[in-house]
């Protein structure tokens, strides 16, 4: 396996067992970083070893420790490290053998990295750069800021972690679904971060960290209902845009999606459903399955986007049965659910209220409905789309 292979699929791995010897993220984190810059060194010119990860595990302990002494701190944390080391079957020659199990504890710093003692903010950049292993400039250029400021932000947040003595654990079982639930929103915000946003790079760094929690999870049925969610709107990708613009759904060429990863999707969806507990993310899959066929099921979708919104209470879910409703009773129907709804802040709403307004014959508004949501826009591709919408409304002179 290539090392840069190597690195992508296994610094989650590597890092998280780091964290649970040495139980200290920065320490852990240099320690990784030195071990893959010493494997990049060594391995093209001797081969690399039969336990890649054991190797980089290994590797980075024995710099941990060799750090510990030159700083002169922590002595008693070295010594305990140290006969850990030199201890039977744990030592590294097990480690480096191919035969050898490396503990996987990325459910633990996920866990930690997710803590509600962090701002969301936080949560989502250490995650990224924990388990996903992206550098800080590139969460710092996904995220349209400073490299200044996100070194800033994660510095802080290992700093409150360390400060504030967040356990590098699975929560107990009572606080295990409220955790989770923070868990899956971190990941979901990635990927909507790169799916609206299109830096598709982020998208697909947060499908990584779903079938990594998927792995880890198995028989949570929420945990896999995300990875399908992911799955099926990131296989049409290729065909959401067109010289530029947003394509809508109706609009896409379906040759171009992946049809591979909606299987995939749709297999995983089967098998969430058979666990038998349906909770949001789970609903939102099945929605999001709905809208692959042709023709959809509009009933079915507005009664699902009612269980949702049930569930939520979120106005983002009322508008989304909105545009079911008005594809059933027609867009007056529909406008009189998003009249109720108070977004003026979020781009979508006045988006579709304005293609609403569009089809009920009644342009002039959602003339001014399109501009507003064009001023609210963040994307080129939705920008220009938006102006075009804006100029064929646009009352004739």
């Amino acid at each position: 396996m290539a090392l840069d292979a190597v690195f992508r699929d296994q610094w989650g791995r590597v890092l998280a067992t780091l964290v649970g010897i040495l139980g200290d993220l920065e320490l852990a984190e240099d320690a990784a970083a030195e071990a893959f810059a010493i494997a990049a060194e060594r391995w093209p010119r001797d081969g690399e070893p039969t336990n890649p990860t054991g190797w980089l595990v290994t590797t980075a302990r024995n710099r941990a420790i060799d750090q510990l002494r030159r700083q002169q701190v922590l002595a008693a944390k070295t010594k305990l490290l140290a006969r850990d080391l030199e201890a039977g079957p744990a030592g590294p020659e097990a480690l480096m053998d191919d035969t050898a199990a490396i503990p996987d504890e990325r459910l633990e710093l996920v866990f930690a990295c997710c803590h509600p003692a962090l701002a969301l903010e936080a949560q989502v950049a250490l995650t990224l750069r924990t388990l996903g292993g992206l550098s800080t400039e590139e969460i710092a250029l996904a995220f349209l800021l400073p490299f200044d400021t996100m070194s800033k932000r994660l510095t802080r947040a290992k700093h409150k972690i360390r400060d504030a003595g967040i356990p590098f654990a699975v929560p107990p079982d009572h606080q295990l679904p409220d955790r989770l639930a923070a868990v899956l929103a971190v990941v979901y915000l990635i990927f909507n971060q790169g799916w609206g946003g299109g830096r598709v790079d982020l998208a697909a760094e947060a499908i990584r960290l779903g079938r990594a929690l998927a792995d880890l999870m198995p028989d949570e049925s929420e945990v896999l209902a995300l990875l399908v969610l992911m799955l099926l709107h990131d296989a049409r990708k290729a065909a959401r845009l067109r010289d530029g613009q947003v394509v809508p759904l109706d609009d896409q060429d379906r040759g171009r999606w992946d049809m591979r990863q909606i299987d995939e999707g749709r297999a995983l969806l089967r098998r969430a459903m058979a666990r038998g507990r349906t909770g949001p993310y789970l609903v939102q899959a099945a929605i999001a399955d709905l809208h692959l066929y042709q023709p959809r099921d509009w009933r079915q979708i507005a009664a699902l986007y009612g269980t949702l919104a049930r569930q939520t209470g979120s106005p983002i879910v009322e508008m989304n049965r909105a545009v079911a409703v008005a594809e059933i009773d027609g867009p007056e129907a529909g406008l009189a659910i998003l009249d109720r709804l108070d977004l003026d802040h979020y781009r979508y709403f006045h988006s579709t209220r304005a293609e609403l307004l569009r089809r009920a014959g009644r342009d002039g508004e959602a003339h001014h409905a399109y501009r507003r949501a064009l001023d609210l826009a963040q994307t080129e591709p939705e920008q220009r789309f938006l102006a075009d919408r804006v100029a064929e409304t646009a009352p004739s002179v």
